[in-house]
């Protein structure tokens, strides 16, 4: 595995990939869910990222599963201190929004839920145009101030207000988002390189790629129309976005590097994501430990010059 990378200026130190608890409590019940946190961490990876909302959205969830679940696996397995945790607010129609007084409450319901005293990066899971940016820096500020968050990140911000939140702390003395969280893989590049990328380098960033495998488009798995059936969730939506002459494109591609390193397309276009220089960690998400370990290869995955610049010019 490639030596552990630090998040912004935050002096937290991650291994190269990080885990997606999106599925805690969706597509893994509780006990694949400490299974796969188990099989994750025992292979010396320790970033792991979820959010008060999840998993709102499934049928008889409210929101905060993911983080009861990530909570009741610290206190069963005493591995609290082996992981770098991070958590979001501002999503959840239950503490929605950015203000001083959502922020105070949404960070005691995630310490509660998650059985711990510390949330390691705690981020804001999506801009919040109605409250002025120095009024939520400064009610992060008092959450780090009171020992109860290490760090803070952005997720779904755009370039101009990242910029302008990272002025706003220079310029009051707040504490800065050491993070970005942008969706960044090798189909959907344009919204991550285009703009927030120079920000995230201007500005010694962290940066936390999700959607890293397309939603699964990457694995190689969906490469007709026929392949719709392979997830009943999101299958059709994955053949509607991806399934045309450029995703093939990118699958050839991964195909032939792959085929070179005895390796799965899933790896190689993670090893692609790895070998970016402002990507800190692009998070995965698995179902089985098997798919898990699968993925977690990648990090042993080094791609060359060459092979970088033939995936780059498949997704061009």
């Amino acid at each position: 595995m490639t030596a552990a990378r630090e998040l912004g200026r935050s002096g937290l130190k991650v291994a190269p990939i990080a885990f997606g608890g999106n599925v805690f409590g969706w597509g893994a019940d509780e006990k694949t869910s400490f299974d796969l946190l188990d099989a994750f961490v025992d292979a010396g990876f320790n970033l792991v990222d979820t959010a008060d909302a999840y998993s709102a959205w499934v049928p008889g969830n409210q929101g905060g599963e993911s983080e009861t679940i990530l909570g009741r696996w610290f206190q069963r397995s005493g591995k609290r201190d082996k992981v770098v945790l991070a958590t979001k607010v501002a999503k959840w129609a239950e503490r929605p929004g950015l203000s001083a007084d959502n922020i105070a409450a949404a960070v005691e319901d995630s310490l509660r839920r998650l059985q711990t005293d510390v949330i390691d990066l705690y981020q804001a899971h999506e801009d919040d145009e109605s409250v002025p940016l120095e009024t939520t820096l400064a009610a992060f500020g008092r959450l780090i101030e009171q020992g109860k968050v290490r760090a803070i990140g952005a997720s779904n911000y755009s370039a101009t207000r990242l910029r302008d939140a990272l002025k706003v702390s220079a310029d009051y003395k707040l504490p800065r988002y050491e993070t970005l969280q942008p969706e960044y893989n090798l189909y959907d590049r344009a919204g991550y390189e285009d703009e927030l990328e120079a920000v995230a380098r201007e500005h010694g960033l962290g940066v936390i790629s999700y959607y890293s495998l397309a939603s699964g488009f990457l694995t190689g798995k969906y490469r007709s129309a026929d392949d719709a059936g392979k997830s009943a969730s999101r299958g059709n939506s994955v053949v509607g976005k991806y399934v045309n002459p450029r995703g093939l494109r990118i699958l050839e591609a991964l195909d032939d590097v792959a085929a070179s390193h005895k390796a799965t397309p899933a790896q190689v276009a993670l090893a692609w994501l790895i070998a970016q220089p402002t990507i800190t960690a692009p998070i995965v998400s698995a179902t089985n430990v098997t798919q898990l370990q699968d993925v977690l290869a990648a990090a042993k995955l080094t791609l060359s010059a060459q092979e970088l610049a033939q995936l780059e010019a498949a997704s061009a």
